[in-house]
């Protein structure tokens, strides 16, 4: 497909991710050497690529299956040079994310209607910042934004949410703590109903003892949401942290058995984390990255771009 080329032909459109995949690239720097020291492709050459991608946060499943569709490619192409690779390498990585379809990174939004997007996660990912990001950017697009406390339970939840509705200048709804969720859903849809509100984020509860009541409890959320305004619900959003690496790949696989999970929004990229986690949620649950955070500030979450992605990956030695 090219991609190589035509990434590391240009320059990136957001350099926020350079510096937030600064430790993802650390993890990576040792396969430059590799391949300009080797002299042929064996399979040593294979297991240090392995041990480089599982040590970025690639994930096993995805870099053994990773591993094998290069060596399909090198045997297709009869290549015998390993400084001949990193193309095919980057090439390799577009295809796991793409799969050869149209991602797209917007958020579903129906003209002339109340969208909901329910924000789901456990607790401390950064769903109260992320609410309040994109609630921010949707004001600023001229939305009319509800944020709605759908997390009755966490000790400071309501209030946490509350301060970032107003920083992004937005409207907010919510009830004592430990009331029912869908109650709040529900109460908080007929204010927007009343005030035409026509995106409303909704915040749920990060901590629930069993897959089951958890499974439960989204269930009743979305039936209550699409009773109230006579459709679906326009996204849901899992929040995953981006240091957490293995524990996120698992939160996805819970979450996506859960409900219906939409899209991710990958959080604290912001040079601590390691982003090989991007490529492990999309080969195994074929979710696409939505947004990325890269700080607290309210304009740390930019929309996910695969092609600054890679090249944030592979800029430092990959250069000509």
């Amino acid at each position: 497909m090219g991609f190589f080329r035509r990434i590391f032909g240009r320059k990136p459109k957001n350099t926020k991710y350079e510096m937030g995949l600064h430790k993802t690239r650390q993890a990576l720097d040792n396969l430059s050497d590799i391949l300009q020291s080797k002299e042929k492709i064996d399979q040593e050459l294979f297991d240090a690529i392995e041990d480089i991608f599982i040590q970025a946060d690639v994930g096993v499943d995805t870099v053994l299956y990773f591993v094998e569709e290069l060596k399909k490619e090198i045997n297709v192409k009869k290549i015998t040079d390993p400084t001949e690779l990193s193309e095919i390498i980057v090439d390799k990585l577009f295809e796991i994310y793409l799969k050869d379809e149209v991602i797209i990174t917007d958020l579903n939004y129906r003209k002339d209607e109340i969208n909901v997007y329910l924000f789901v996660g456990v607790n401390g990912v950064g769903k109260t910042t992320s609410i309040g990001k994109i609630a921010d950017q949707a004001r600023r697009e001229g939305h009319k934004v509800l944020v709605i406390a759908g997390d009755t339970f966490r000790a400071g939840a309501i209030e946490q949410l509350k301060i970032w509705a107003e920083r992004a200048k937005v409207e907010f709804f919510a009830k004592e703590q430990f009331s029912d969720p869908s109650s709040v859903i529900y109460d908080g849809l007929e204010k927007a109903k009343k005030e035409k509100f026509d995106v409303v984020l909704v915040d749920t509860a990060g901590r629930l003892q069993t897959k089951t009541n958890l499974m439960n409890e989204l269930s009743k959320m979305h039936r209550v949401i699409e009773r109230s305004i006579g459709n679906e619900v326009s996204e849901t959003l899992l929040v995953i942290d981006a240091t957490t690496g293995h524990n996120g790949i698992r939160q996805a696989e819970v979450f996506k058995e859960a409900t219906n999970v939409t899209g991710i929004i990958l959080t604290k990229l912001d040079g601590t984390a390691k982003g090989g986690i991007v490529l492990a949620i999309r080969h195994l649950y074929n979710l696409p990255i939505k947004y990325v955070g890269f700080g607290e500030k309210i304009d740390d979450l930019v929309p996910f771009d695969i092609e600054d992605y890679i090249y944030g990956l592979f800029q430092d030695f990959f250069k000509e």
